[in-house]
C-alpha cells in the first residue's frame, strides 16, 4: 500500500510531478501498466496521473488509520482539486493532473465523485446496500474512472460523441467493479463491507447481513453466481459498445475488459466455495490479453 497524504506530498517549485506518478504507478503492480505505456505519450502521462490519483485516495479508504483521520485527509485531496482547478496545484499528483485538465477538459465534478465513494468506505463501507445505492457507488468509484479516462483516450474519435463515452464508462465501470466485489468478499469482510446488494441476498434465502459469517452462508453461491451474471452482461455491452468508436479509442478499454472477465470466469470456475480466498489471473494470461487487446 502506498501511504499518500496532501500533506506529504507537496511538490517543490518547478517540478510537474510526472516522476513521482509513474513511480506510483509502477510500484503498484498494476497489471494494466503495460498497457497504458503503449498509449501515446501525452495520453499515457494523463492516464498515469489519473490512476496514481485514484490510487491515492483509495489507499486512504482502505488503510488502517481511524476515521476521522481518513475523513480529514480525503478532506485535504477535495481541497487539493480545488487548486488544481483554480490553477495552482500544490500536491505532486495534481501538479501531473494540470496539463491534463486542460488539455482534455477532464471534468471537475468527476473527481470530487471518486472523492464521495472513498468518503462512503472510509466511514465503513456500505451492509448489503439497495440496488439503487449499489449503483450510485459504481458510479463513484468505477464511472468516474472511466468518464476521465474515456476522454483521454477518445481525443480526435470523431465517433465517440458524449452521449456514447458516458455509455461506455459507466457501463464498463459497472462490469469492473462489480467484478471487484465478487473477488473481494474476503478483504472487504475484514473491513467490515458488505457490497452484495441486499435484494439479491434475499431473494436467495441469505440468514445474515454479517460480512464475516455471510462468507459460511450455503446462499452465498448463488447469490454470487446472479450477480456474476449481471457482471457477464455489462461486459457484454460493454464490447458492443467499443465497437462502435475508432479502435485506438477502445484499445485500453478491450485491455481492461480482457483482463477481468478472464478473472470473472476464474471465480465463476471456484463457485465461490472459498469465497475468502483472492482469485488473480497469471500474469502470462494478462500479457496475452495485452497481446490480443493491446497491440492491435
Amino acid at each position: 500500500m502506498t501511504d499518500i497524504s496532501v500533506s506529504s506530498e507537496a511538490a517543490p517549485a518547478g517540478d510537474d510531478g510526472r516522476r513521482r506518478v509513474e513511480g506510483i504507478v509502477r510500484a503498484s503492480g498494476t497489471s494494466f501498466f503495460w498497457g497504458m505505456r503503449l498509449l501515446p505519450e501525452h495520453r499515457r502521462r494523463a492516464i498515469f496521473a489519473v490512476y496514481a490519483y485514484c490510487r491515492a485516495i483509495d489507499d486512504i479508504a482502505d488503510g488502517d488509520a481511524p476515521a476521522a483521520t481518513k475523513q480529514a485527509q480525503l478532506a485535504g485531496w477535495r481541497e487539493e482539486i480545488a487548486r488544481l482547478y483554480a490553477g495552482h496545484p500544490g500536491h505532486a499528483i495534481t501538479r501531473a493532473l494540470a496539463e491534463p485538465v486542460r488539455r482534455f477538459a477532464l471534468p471537475q465534478n468527476e473527481f470530487l465523485a471518486l472523492l464521495d465513494g472513498m468518503e462512503r468506505d472510509a466511514r465503513g463501507g456500505p451492509i448489503a446496500p439497495t440496488d439503487a445505492d449499489l449503483r450510485s457507488y459504481c458510479r463513484q468509484v468505477a464511472g468516474a474512472v472511466g468518464m476521465l479516462a474515456i476522454r483521454i483516450f477518445a481525443e480526435d474519435d470523431p465517433n465517440a460523441d458524449p452521449e456514447t463515452c458516458e455509455a461506455i464508462a459507466v457501463t464498463q465501470g459497472e462490469a469492473l467493479q462489480l467484478t471487484n466485489i465478487l473477488r473481494d468478499l474476503g478483504d472487504d469482510a475484514e473491513r467490515g463491507r458488505l457490497y452484495l446488494p441486499d435484494a439479491l441476498l434475499d431473494r436467495h434465502g441469505a440468514a445474515t447481513r454479517d460480512p464475516t459469517a455471510l462468507l459460511r452462508d450455503p446462499a452465498l453461491p448463488a447469490v454470487c453466481r446472479e450477480l456474476a451474471d449481471e457482471a457477464e452482461a455489462r461486459f457484454a455491452r460493454s464490447w458492443r459498445l467499443l465497437a462502435t468508436v475508432d479502435r485506438q479509442t477502445a484499445r485500453p478499454c478491450r485491455l481492461m475488459l480482457g483482463v477481468y472477465e478472464r478473472l470473472l470466469r476464474r471465480l465463476q470456475a471456484t463457485g465461490w466455495r472459498h469465497p475468502e480466498r483472492r482469485v488473480r489471473v497469471p500474469k502470462w494470461e494478462k500479457l496475452w490479453v495485452v497481446a490480443r487487446h493491446g497491440l492491435r
